[in-house]
């Protein structure tokens, strides 16, 4: 909504200093967005004057038509002789008046203007067009061609009221009646304390039998029509210049005359009007609901294909208007046309002029459907006030007599479904429990008052609504009112005080100490969306009967080539990963942590909960139960350089170890012990595949995998080569883990480190001798590290050769060699009876 300050200075006589930025800080302490506050006119000089063409020469010899002209300024050119000036327009001819710059004035944008030579003469200024001087697309894209009443050698800077201030304001959906200046002028009023000139308080004529007929058969959806007419229209008559301008900077095109006032008091009043060539309309005007597949054609031009819930304006012939949205191009009001025999100028002399109130549900759907928005159907849909109607058109009936000669016929037809005022109880102290404040009874009042209300009752406040104020439903609302209007900047600033004991819960504790070590490692994080498509899943190798294909489909998905919710995070981080190795970033490590879902065995079906209580707890669980499984998991991947190489050294590739290093550190946050064996699974490769397992009361669980990514993989999905990736269960690893997380403890007493290197068979698992050695060591054991393996002739075919360092501490005294080397022999035997290994060498 643009708002011109001089226009709203007929309604509000503000302080004679304010200026536009004043006005817009008062309206957004009162809780109004205002956007810019544009200044017109600016750094526009003058002199700028009312000139009449006295003749006009054409040149020739030029690429385009060029006339010489000569224009009568009066004195304000200092010499009184007529002013010299070339101009390329040709809507205009000898004899009329225009607006004309001399040279030393300045034009908006900073241009100056001096007496040029130009296509072989001295131009000793300009004719102006609308653009020109910044007034807008008055819509012949020519020279201002001014009436002949105005004087040569008048100032056109006050004339064309080209200097002032426009409020920018974004109107939110529920203040319709801010899309008016009588709704903006309501809240400065208010704002700055002083009395509002309505223009709406007018003398309506009641209605009577013998106006325009009218037939409303849809009573829901048209609660109101008011019709009036009015005769005898000089169809030569011109929109003055005040008027034109308060279109133009209110943002509007000005059209013709009768089309311009409907405009103009709809931007007054906020009520969208509509003119009907009444020598067009055939008997009564209907509103009713379109047949299915009817057609229309619309002022636009556009024939248009009605549904049957739109709601159309009707007469004999059929719809002449779709209701609340755009007129019918059957009864426009026609352009004046001048026979060039005769000089008789004809076009619309009668008109009925419609003013209605529509349903604003039904106008909404009707201008989303047809994509047509209008200034009208956006006023409808934010709620238009009823009361209006009446002196919206009287407003226009006065306007249109004033201005084009007519005569207003005495019938005045309104057609009102039968109403009554809406009201809302409401405590008196209410405002004060939402606010946090001690506002008072006299304060509530004053402020529902100033805002339309009318306030009966002590403690209890019985609220008559303002019939502007459609957006008001509930005591709530007329708390915000108030609470608006103190001034949201006065409300007290309250932390909230949490209750002692409260904080993060264990698992959330988990969840961000697993980002942070994650983060500290250099892994990104990436935040992905949570859907996939199920294609994915043959990309990723998953076998047929894997439970990650079974998903959780949704009915109304963002984009149907990801309908199904994650069960898995790999496919949108190496997604991320993709995208940023083809924007080429090719070194990258990232992360992400997020629920997946698992379809239910048994789907449920969901309850629809209450909306006018606290669904119960047996509702709750209900509900819960419908839901899928949402375990929390985190993953990693990682491409390119996992150290860059330097002045330092070579540097190195990211590889599988990486990706199940990043599983310790988090079975390390976690405060578990993760056993890491080979594995196989899907997505990484056979050989290369770690398998992630915790032990949960007394159970072995693989929770997750680790390692480099199956070329097939690589190659379907489009990532780099070697792409190593890991994905575990957060969940399962904390209910492995202890109750709380505890510090290390750090000992007094030294360490004694012992090296063993055992021959096994290649094909067992270091995690199965590393367990054994852990499980003999006993509890002098620290830390137990592989550090080297070794095959080759050494050690003989089919064998591996395993080094682990083994330290050993005591929590209360130093151990002797005897001690550490005895623990060391257990380890290694109860390792050679499990997995088979001797010591090398031995």
């Amino acid at each position: 909504m643009r708002v011109p300050l001089s226009w709203l200075r007929e309604y509000v006589d503000l302080p004679a200093g304010a200026t536009g930025r004043d006005v817009a800080a008062k309206l957004v302490d009162a809780g109004l967005e205002v956007e810019t506050v544009e200044q017109l006119g600016a750094g526009l000089k003058g002199p700028l004057v009312v000139g009449q063409v006295l003749t006009i020469e054409e040149l020739e010899g030029f690429r385009k038509p060029i006339r010489f002209c000569t224009v009568d300024v009066g004195g304000a050119n200092g010499t009184g002789e007529p002013q010299e000036i070339v101009c390329g327009a040709r809507n205009f001819a000898v004899g009329d008046k225009v607006v004309v710059v001399l040279p030393g004035a300045v034009l908006p944008g900073d241009f100056a203007i001096a007496a040029r030579k130009t296509y072989g003469r001295t131009s000793h200024g300009m004719i102006c067009s609308g653009e020109e001087l910044g007034m807008g697309d008055d819509g012949t894209h020519g020279i201002i061609v001014l009436p002949h009443e105005h004087e040569v050698g008048t100032d056109a800077i006050e004339l064309l009221e080209l200097v002032d201030e426009v409020l920018h304001i974004d109107v939110t959906p529920d203040r319709g009646y801010c899309m008016s200046l009588r709704g903006i002028a309501r809240e400065v009023a208010t704002s700055y304390g002083l009395p509002l000139r309505d223009p709406a308080l007018l003398d309506v004529p009641a209605p009577n039998s013998y106006g325009y007929p009218v037939a409303i058969d849809d009573p829901a959806g048209c609660g109101l029509f008011t019709a009036r007419t009015v005769t005898g229209l000089d169809p030569d008559a011109r929109s003055p210049i005040w008027l034109t301008r308060r279109l133009q900077k209110a943002g509007m095109r000005p059209i013709s005359l009768a089309v311009d006032i409907t405009n103009y008091v709809m931007l007054e009043l906020g009520q969208p009007l509509h003119a009907y060539d009444r020598s067009r309309i055939e008997g009564t005007i209907g509103v009713r609901r379109a047949e299915q597949g009817e057609k229309f054609t619309t002022l636009d031009g556009v024939k248009r294909t009605l549904d049957a819930e739109d709601l159309v304006i009707t007469d004999q012939s059929g719809p002449i208007g779709l209701a609340g949205v755009m007129g019918g191009a059957n009864t426009e009001i026609a352009d004046s046309v001048t026979d060039p025999e005769t000089g008789q100028v004809t076009g619309t002399t009668d008109v009925v002029i419609e003013a209605a109130h529509f349903d604003s549900v039904s106008i909404s759907r009707t201008a989303r459907r047809m994509k047509l928005s209008s200034e009208a159907s956006k006023r409808f849909e934010r709620g238009v006030d009823p009361q209006a109607a009446a002196a919206a058109a009287q407003r226009t009936v006065d306007l249109l007599v004033l201005l084009a000669g007519g005569t207003a016929e005495a019938g005045v037809t309104q057609a009102v479904a039968p109403g009554a005022p809406r009201t809302i109880a409401m405590a008196a102290d209410h405002p004060d429990r939402v606010a946090g404040m001690d506002y008072g009874r006299e304060t509530v009042v004053r402020r529902l008052q100033e805002i339309g209300c009318d306030v009966y009752g002590q403690d209890e406040l019985v609220v008559t609504l303002p019939s502007w104020r459609p957006d008001l439903a509930a005591p709530n609302d007329l708390a915000e009112e108030v609470i608006r209007l103190e001034g949201y900047g006065n409300l007290p600033s309250t932390l909230p005080q949490a209750p002692s004991g409260r904080g993060l819960t264990v698992r959330q504790q988990l969840h961000r100490r697993v980002g942070r070590a994650l983060a500290g490692a250099g892994y990104v994080e990436a935040l992905n969306y949570p859907f996939l498509g199920v294609g994915v899943f043959d990309q990723l190798q998953l076998p047929a009967h894997d439970a990650t294909r079974q998903v959780v489909t949704l009915v109304n998905p963002l984009s149907d080539e990801e309908p199904a919710l994650r069960t898995t995070l790999l496919p949108g981080l190496l997604g991320a990963l993709r995208r940023n190795d083809s924007r080429g970033s090719h070194d990258l490590a990232l992360f992400e942590t997020g629920s997946v879902f698992r379809a239910p065995a048994q789907p449920g079906v969901a309850v629809r909960l209450p909306v006018d209580r606290r669904p119960t707890d047996e509702e709750i669980a209900t509900l819960d139960a419908a839901l899928p499984a949402q375990p929390r998991y985190a993953a990693v991947v990682l491409a390119g350089a996992r150290e860059q190489a330097g002045w330092w050294g070579k540097g190195r590739p990211a590889d599988w170890a990486d990706a199940v290093q990043a599983a310790r550190s988090l079975a390390v946050e976690a405060g578990t012990e993760l056993v890491v064996r080979q594995g196989q699974y899907g997505p990484w490769h056979p050989g290369r595949c770690a398998e992630l397992v915790v032990t949960i009361d007394g159970v072995e669980r693989v929770i997750g995998h680790a390692g480099e990514l199956h070329p097939r993989v690589v190659k379907a999905m489009g990532l780099p080569a070697r792409t190593s990736a890991m994905e575990i269960d957060l969940d399962r690893l904390a209910a492995a883990g202890g109750e709380a997380l505890k510090a290390p403890r750090i000992s007094t007493f030294p360490v004694a480190t012992q090296d063993v290197a055992l021959i096994v068979d290649a094909s067992v698992p270091a995690s199965s001798v590393e367990a054994a050695l852990r499980k003999g060591a006993g509890e002098l054991l620290e830390s137990l590290r592989l550090f080297d393996v070794f095959t080759g002739e050494q050690v003989g075919e089919g064998k591996k050769s395993l080094a682990y360092a083994l330290r050993f501490r005591a929590a209360d005294r130093t151990l002797t060699a005897e001690e550490s080397t005895a623990a060391r022999d257990a380890a290694v035997a109860l390792a050679g009876e499990r997995t088979g290994a001797v010591l090398r060498g031995a």
